[in-house]
């Protein structure tokens, strides 16, 4: 198994998380920007390579292996939806990120001013839950653990205006399994 990304993409975090936690082995092969856009249709991080399988999404990478671990392992809803309710944070602030990168900011996009609103609005909601702060974590908790962290990696979000995400946020880099997978460590 074949798992092309990058150490800084939160995408990419939660696929080796899983893996390293289900125990399978795996070669992880650090994948650029360009060269994402060349190997794979979707042109982005992660995708995946087991045998004939190929996999462009990190949650599709994420049910495969967790389908190859565990067959009888079922997601609820609720879980589905946050895992959900976070990528869209995390893709309106990754696309964000990348844009400002380009030098395309608020000031020039009613489209910028909107994702920010919508990341704003995902986390108020999130920050009004109560969050485990020891495991076994969901996929969506970890997503969203994968996401905070990066976005204060990137200075995208301050986590301690959101208390609640903060304290779990807290309670997950305790963990060497997820510290140990940080991106400032690439």
């Amino acid at each position: 198994m074949k798992l092309f990304g990058s150490y800084t993409s939160p995408y990419v975090r939660h696929c080796r998380i899983v893996l390293a936690q289900l125990r399978q082995d795996f070669q992880f092969i650090p994948t650029d920007y360009t060269q994402s856009a060349q190997q794979s249709p979707a042109k982005r991080v992660p995708f995946l390579q087991d045998g004939e399988v190929m996999l462009y999404d990190s949650a599709s990478i994420i049910r495969y292996v967790r389908e190859q671990a565990q067959p009888t392992s079922e997601q609820s809803v609720e879980d589905f939806d946050l895992f959900c309710m976070v990528n869209t944070a995390l893709d309106a602030t990754v696309n964000v990120f990348l844009l400002e990168r380009d030098g395309i900011t608020g000031e020039h996009s009613q489209y910028i001013v909107r994702q920010h609103e919508r990341v704003a609005a995902i986390l108020s909601e999130l920050n009004q839950r109560q969050w485990p702060l020891e495991g076994p974590y969901t996929d969506g908790q970890l997503r969203l653990a994968c996401f905070l962290s990066w976005a204060q990696f990137r200075e995208r979000i301050h986590v301690a205006d959101y208390a609640q995400l903060q304290q779990f946020l807290r309670a997950l880099n305790s963990q060497p399994w997820f510290a140990n997978t940080h991106p400032a460590l690439s």
